[in-house]
């Protein structure tokens, strides 16, 4: 196994230096740095948040496991 770096840009991997094949080789790429993606609903992690939620509940005065039933029941 032999690790060389690059760089990642608009689908394209640049390596900083050649390897020496001509023959179709595996790689595995990791990604060094988090990026922020948006799921397939379009939310990011970012969006949400403990305290947000806390303060929106705090005058709610049913069950919310009941109203999340009740909400995936209408999505079915």
């Amino acid at each position: 196994m032999v690790a060389v770096t690059g760089t990642y840009q608009k689908g394209f991997v640049k390596l900083d230096k050649e390897y020496p094949s001509n023959d179709p080789v595996k790689v595995i790429i990791t990604f060094l740095e988090e990026i922020q993606t948006k799921s397939e609903k379009g939310f990011l992690l970012s969006d949400f948040s403990f305290s947000r939620s806390q303060k929106n509940l705090e005058n709610y005065k049913g069950l919310l496991s009941e109203a999340v039933i009740e909400e995936r029941k209408g999505d079915q």
